[in-house]
């Protein structure tokens, strides 16, 4: 219950401060205002008004030319930013983190994703196709064909050669 009472209590005090700090911007932003930009005399003539005109408008332009340089200059830091960001990661590396061995059997991790609606039977064999085995000839009878394969394969080089 302390503690709550000492988060209520740094609550309060924060926003003091900030409202404060605003009412202190609000003056700031005055006197900036009051000594930066005073406000043109309107008095005179038609020559004298648009004379002012031009200088407010020469004005405009360097504050906006100053806008802009500040925009770049932002944008270019930046920038910076990320690419050093992005130096940072690369140079550091990506800890792979330690693999953990799950006990769980393919039907219950099929159970977890697709929920309790969905059964599934993993039962991988019964998918498989039935293959029967080619039973091969013994080496002994190869043994005794030498000859009649070697007779064979003359007759077909006489074959090409008459050819």
């Amino acid at each position: 219950a302390s503690d709550r009472k000492l988060n209520n209590l740094m609550l309060q005090i924060a926003a003091t401060w900030i409202e404060k700090e605003k009412k202190e911007l609000v003056v700031a932003k005055q006197a900036y205002m009051a000594e930066n930009c005073p406000s043109p005399s309107l008095s005179g003539d038609q020559a004298a008004l648009m004379e002012t005109c031009k200088k407010m408008a020469a004005l405009i332009d360097k504050v906006d030319e100053e806008r802009y340089d500040m925009e770049s200059k932002v944008g270019k830091a930046n920038k910076e930013i990320e690419d050093l960001k992005i130096k940072v990661v690369d140079l550091a590396g990506v800890k792979k983190p330690a693999l953990k061995r799950v006990r769980m059997s393919a039907d219950a991790m099929l159970k977890a994703l697709l929920g309790s609606k969905h059964t599934v039977n993993m039962d991988l064999r019964a998918n498989l196709k039935q293959v029967k085995k080619e039973v091969k000839e013994e080496a002994g009878e190869a043994v005794g064909d030498w000859r009649k394969n070697i007779e064979d394969k003359t007759d077909r080089k006489k074959m090409f050669e008459a050819s």
